[in-house]
């Protein structure tokens, strides 16, 4: 379905914003090719079943939630020495070839009508680059959002035969209501009228014999709706791992892709989510196998409780060309409630014979009998059951090499199941 949602966007808001960061000619041409495909492009593609659409982004307000000349944020962006961790506006001063080489490289700046807008309309954004031969730890980006929208662009760039460890964390702060749409009562830092809207796009490029992993953590408010589009591009023996965890936010449409276009490049895709109340997360896994002697892993867990919802997709997509090709994906969702919804669409499509490849995916509540074992040993049954519930995370857990994101997602789980009746 394409529609223009957001009639009242203009080209003049879009110059503005490009004129506010000192943008070169070509960005502010790139935002304004963006803004002029909006009408003809559809949303983010969701599952489908005769009568049923699973996630229904068409049907947000767009006219309340996205406010594009008022984005307010706090940005901490800190690495090793030898890695230039740089917010947009100085990349484009200090290496404004290399952004320009890469900018929607990998990412199309136009695969649907949200990349679009927030290809138009980001103001907020970093840039990693990792020379080659350097290998760094602990890059870390933490962005807390305290507008009604924020949208904001990520791109790393690790050349040949380096490696990064990256964190990247989105949270809400305060953020001021429109006079206009505040209710009789309603708090200055109230976000409830209309709540608000984040998008992020993240580019990631992977050179020869390089590693990278990128985890990412969203955290936003429950007032939040949330669209995310993390693309990798991998070279020659290089390998980009990404880590998607998702406990905040109202809705979610997350999508992870990596295409494994160099000869014997690797990915492993991790993903983690945690919904309660009526939170709605729709997460789309995809790998290209573009190349030969490539592997891919792809593991998520997630688990929803009250009356949430989660979507999962999963592709894996081999090319004709991609001979000797390895790919397996496993997705498993514990439900904590009778009132929750949890669906999983994993999907292999194969144009190669030389391919080894396995999917799977469950749904299932705690294991009885585990529970059984437990209380009659004398464990609490309340304890019992955040006890396994922390467990099946743990094959998650174990393949974070950032400490701070695996403590920091353990930490959230634990609340949240403290917090539980």
């Amino acid at each position: 379905m394409s529609a223009q949602v957001h009639a009242n966007l203009t080209e003049e808001q879009v110059r503005q914003i490009s004129g506010d960061l000192d943008e070169p000619d070509w960005l502010l041409e790139t935002r304004l090719d963006a803004l002029g495909a909006l009408e003809g492009l559809d949303f983010p593609d969701v599952i489908q079943t005769p009568g049923r659409q699973w996630t229904n982004l068409e049907e947000l307000d767009f006219e309340t939630l996205v406010d594009p000349l008022n984005a307010a944020e706090e940005k901490d962006q800190v690495g090793p020495e030898d890695v230039e961790v740089l917010p947009l506006r100085e990349a484009l001063d200090d290496h404004e070839d290399l952004v320009r080489e890469h900018f929607g490289s990998v990412a199309d700046p136009q695969t649907n009508y949200l990349t679009a807008l927030s290809t138009a309309l980001f103001s907020t954004g970093t840039v990693v680059y990792v020379p080659e031969d350097v290998d760094a730890e602990d890059v870390t980006i933490r962005t807390t959002m305290n507008s009604r929208s924020l949208f904001n662009y990520t791109l790393v760039v690790a050349e040949e035969s380096s490696s990064v460890t990256i964190l990247e964390r989105q949270e809400t702060g305060g953020a001021p209501v429109d006079p206009e749409r505040r209710r009789p009562g309603e708090e200055d830092d109230d976000t409830r009228a209309g709540g608000r809207y984040y998008s992020g796009i993240v580019e990631i490029v992977g050179g020869e014999n390089a590693y990278i992993q990128y985890g990412s953590l969203q955290d936003l408010d429950g007032t939040t709706y949330n669209y995310q589009l993390k693309e990798a591009a991998v070279d020659t023996y290089g390998t980009v791992d990404i880590i998607d965890c998702n406990v905040g936010s109202r809705l979610t449409k997350s999508t992870v892709e990596t295409n494994l276009d160099g000869d014997s490049s690797e990915t492993k895709m991790v993903g983690a989510f945690y919904g309660h109340e009526d939170q709605h997360f729709d997460i789309d896994a995809r790998v290209w196998h573009n190349a030969e002697h490539t592997t891919a892993d792809l593991v998520t867990r997630g688990v929803i409780d009250d009356h949430a919802r989660s979507v999962y997709e999963g592709v894996q997509n081999v090319g004709r060309d991609a001979w000797d090709t390895s790919s397996y994906q496993r997705e498993n969702t514990l439900m904590l409630s009778d009132e929750s919804e949890a669906d999983a669409s994993p999907k292999l499509i194969i144009n190669n014979h030389d391919t080894e490849a396995s999917h799977s995916a469950t749904v299932g509540q705690v294991d009885a009998e585990d529970m059984f074992y437990m209380t009659s040993r004398g464990v609490n049954e309340r304890i019992a059951r955040n006890m396994l519930v922390e467990g099946f995370y743990v094959p998650v857990l174990e393949e974070i090499e950032v400490n701070e994101l695996r403590e920091n997602l353990r930490t959230r789980i634990h609340d949240r199941l403290r917090d539980r009746a």
